[in-house]
């Protein structure tokens, strides 16, 4: 059942994305453009979303349990380091040059956008090198 739900979610997602326009590039970079032609549309996607993430993870920390019965996860980091700070920077910057965050990416990916793939590798490949230095680190 958890598959399921998690598969319903995603297609929500992805089809809240492609409604709300945040899979198409164009639409985020007029969003990003601030000194140009910019279109405060996506604002209102993000503000809703974030009322909705609020009151799901107030209600989510009031649980143990999932409404499907598997353990509460929640985020445990609660501070702002150096590394959540250099990480929102990557992520503003590919974000401001492709036009795409990971999420719509997958969507306009799926909808065959070539922009989109480099965007998927490029994103693996980070991901993989993170992942090395990680690993490095550990050792």
């Amino acid at each position: 059942m958890p598959l399921v739900t998690a598969l319903l979610a995603g297609l929500v997602f992805g089809l809240g994305l492609l409604v709300s326009g945040m899979a198409d590039p164009a639409k985020v970079l007029g969003f990003l453009d601030l000194a140009g032609a910019w279109d405060p549309s996506l604002a209102f996607v993000m503000a809703g979303a974030i009322a909705v993430g609020l009151v799901a993870f107030t209600l989510a920390r009031r649980r143990t349990r999932s409404l499907l019965g598997l353990p509460m996860q929640l985020p445990q980091g609660h501070g702002i380091d150096r590394r959540l700070v250099l990480g929102g920077l990557v992520f503003g910057i590919g974000w401001g040059l492709a036009g795409f965050c990971p999420g719509p990416a997958l969507v306009a990916l799926g909808m065959g956008e070539a922009k989109a793939a480099v965007f998927v590798l490029a994103m693996l490949a980070g991901m993989g090198i993170f992942e090395y230095g990680e690993r490095r680190t550990r050792r």
